[in-house]
This record gives structure tokens, sequence and C-alpha cells, in this order.
């Protein structure tokens, strides 16, 4: 058995994850939910996280699972590509979501 949020990996017969209280899954259904880096695509940069947070929520309310990479370093400012913010989706989601994307930035 293995838990989904922090990947403990506990003996059969636990339910839950005494590190986090999640409910723990078998090794098998965990393996198969894994997430591949090779099947995202990244749809949008930016350096601010509520642009990011923003076109996240559009693209959720379309029924797009999207997720965020921040790349900011708190070492630095806020400049050119040292704050980069990556908006990724699925590759069988890409068109759309970045049809989603161009209409939104025409709109302002």
């Amino acid at each position: 058995m293995i838990c989904p949020n922090c990947e403990s990996e506990y003996v059969d017969g636990i339910a839950e994850c005494t590190d986090c209280g999640s409910e723990l899954v078998s090794a098998e259904e965990f393996e198969g939910n894994l997430v591949h880096h090779s099947d995202w695509v990244i749809v949008y940069t930016c350096s601010e996280s509520f642009e990011a947070d923003m076109l996240k929520a559009n693209l959720e309310g379309a029924g797009i699972e999207v997720t965020i990479l921040k790349q900011k370093d708190s070492s630095y400012p806020a400049v050119g590509g040292l704050a980069v913010i990556k908006v990724l989706v699925q590759k069988k989601d890409a068109e759309t979501a970045s049809e989603i994307i161009t209409d939104i930035n025409k709109t302002e």
C-alpha cells in the first residue's frame, strides 16, 4: 500500500497514512496514475503567479487539467528569465488550451 500524497509505503492491511492521514492505494493503482513529464507541454510562461493562477482557473473551468511550475528564485528580484512560471497541460489538451489563452489575451 502506498500513500498517494507523500508516497510513504505501508504493508497490506493499513488503510491510512500515519504521516498525512491520506487513504492508501495499492501499488498497482498508484503506479497507474503516475504523472510523466513527457505527457505535459508548456502552453504559457509568465513572471507573475497571479497571471498563471488566473489562466489555470480558466482552463480548469473548461475541463482541462493544469499544473503550474514555478521557477522563481527568492534570492533574485523578478527580472526577466530569473522569474519564470510555466503553465502546463497534457498534450491532448494543448491545442484547446492555447486557443483559450489566445482568446483571453485578445480581450486584454
